[in-house]
């Protein structure tokens, strides 16, 4: 159960915000094998004062256009399998919004699985006692 975590510039049209997600989360299920219907985002926009970030680091010239993608999800996926998903959400942005790939920054956050609760105050992933 990855939560998907989209911060961007304000000025985006709901349709432009709501096809960054399904970009992710077409990814997601692909990629990182999340199962269908797996699908919990929050999308933020901010006014340029609250979206700071270095606009050269590393060597990557990033613009307004710039997409922060944190997703906190469970461990276990290989170094390849997450270079994978990272140019596949970074073409999927390219190809379907002309994001640039420079603009595209992701973060991974990975969990046990006992860290998740989808509700009813119990950790679904957690084998019951007994």
């Amino acid at each position: 159960m990855p939560l998907v975590r989209i911060d961007l510039l304000e000025g985006k049209s709901p349709e432009y915000r709501a096809q960054v997600g399904q970009i992710i989360y077409q990814a997601m299920l692909e990629v990182i094998g999340v199962p269908k219907d797996d699908r919990f985002q929050i999308v933020t926009e901010h006014p340029q004062s609250g979206l700071l970030f270095d606009r050269n680091y590393l060597g990557i010239h990033r613009s307004d256009d710039c997409v922060f993608i944190q997703i906190t999800l469970s461990s276990g996926r290989t170094v390849e399998t997450k270079q994978r998903f990272y140019k596949a959400v970074a073409d999927g942005l390219h190809e379907a919004l002309k994001v640039r790939r420079e603009d595209v920054f992701i973060n991974l956050v990975e969990v046990a699985k006992e860290n998740w609760s989808f509700g009813n105050g119990e950790a679904q992933y957690v084998a019951p006692k007994g």
